[in-house]
């Protein structure tokens, strides 16, 4: 890239930066996947910067192209997770309605914390909780270091967690 088309990314970016993420957050969920888009999309137009005629457009509908993977990805893990917990609540023939019922509420509530969860979180807690999975094969299959899926899963603990506890107002 030349110094000219640096200087020129430079003032995209500094013009550009609130729009976009204003832009991305109306479309995804979460702000930590809108930071993720954002910065994706101005990679992505940094690296097609000499091929590219408007870079601004370019970077705007890279971040939508990217939120509409996200917004995907996102359905098919929720649909995925929801489906595991479905599994969860049944309940036996020697357990009581009031066991039942408790469990059943566990199983809502927990069901609440996941979905608060940022995408790449959920999709890492939900491969090791739910399906068993490795750090190492969450880590091949969601394109991330084992380093990095052990700290989404350390964080969707603690945030599951916390969920749980502020629902219950235990301290």
């Amino acid at each position: 890239m030349s110094e000219s088309s640096g200087v020129l990314f430079s003032r995209l970016f500094s013009e550009s930066r609130v729009a976009l993420r204003r832009y991305v957050g109306r479309l995804v969920s979460s702000p930590e996947t809108a930071d993720e888009i954002v910065q994706e999309a101005y990679l992505r137009t940094y690296e097609n910067a000499e091929r590219v005629r408007t870079p601004r457009a370019f970077l705007f509908s890279a971040a939508r192209n990217l939120a509409s993977d996200a917004r995907r990805q996102d359905r098919t893990r929720n649909t995925q997770c929801v489906g595991d917990l479905d599994l969860s609540h049944v309940v036996s023939s020697q357990e009581s309605l009031e066991g039942g019922l408790i469990s059943s509420e566990k199983v809502r509530l927990l069901k609440e914390a996941v979905e608060q969860l940022s995408p790449r979180c959920r999709a890492a807690f939900t491969l090791r909780v739910f399906h068993g999975h490795s750090y190492k094969e969450i880590a091949g299959r969601l394109g991330l270091s084992p380093k990095t899926v052990e700290n989404h899963i350390a964080r969707a603990l603690r945030e599951t967690h916390g969920y749980m506890r502020r629902r219950y107002q235990l301290k």
